[in-house]
């Protein structure tokens, strides 16, 4: 069986320098993905398309990447059954609090998984978490990236118990 692909959906390509730091996780573990730009107000009906046909296009799960009102992650989620996980994209106006209410002010029996504010990289984690419950191999990788994180937090106190502690 074949990895599940990752789709990565921004709103417009000015959100392309926030979702790129999501490329370089799926990259680091392998994970293959595409990149799009669909509107949920100026491309409905090919963001629909997209979104019913991901799952029998090979893909596990959705990254939606949206500024503004940010209704791209609902749109998915209205579309589709897989994992949806939305990124608020700051924006000029408010600072992306309104991107992030809308993201995650979903009504009931339609989710989406929304990570912080300009959060690509959490996202992409979050993806891989979500496509290695069926992947022991993407699963162990996510393990030694998690064991490498710990221990380079030890090493930094270490330096800093060393020089501050006496």
């Amino acid at each position: 069986m074949s990895m599940k692909k990752a789709a990565v959906i921004m709103g417009s390509d000015s959100d392309l320098p926030v979702v790129e730091k999501a490329f370089a996780v799926f990259e680091e573990f392998g994970i293959p993905f595409e990149v799009h730009v669909y509107s949920a107000h100026r491309t409905p009906a090919e963001a629909r398309e997209f979104f019913t046909h991901a799952r029998e296009n090979g893909f596990g799960v959705i990254i939606c990447a949206a500024g503004k009102a940010a209704h791209l992650a609902g749109a998915a989620a209205a579309g589709t059954t897989l994992p949806v996980i939305g990124i608020p994209v700051k924006s000029s106006t408010l600072d992306g609090l309104d991107a992030l209410l809308s993201t995650v002010q979903m009504p009931s029996g339609i989710p989406v998984a929304t990570v912080a504010i300009d959060g690509a990289a959490n996202a992409a984690l979050l993806a891989a978490q979500i496509l290695a419950v069926n992947d022991a191999d993407l699963a162990d990788k996510l393990d030694a990236s998690r064991k490498k994180g710990a221990e380079n937090v030890l090493a930094k106190n270490r330096a800093i118990e060393e020089k501050y502690n006496h």
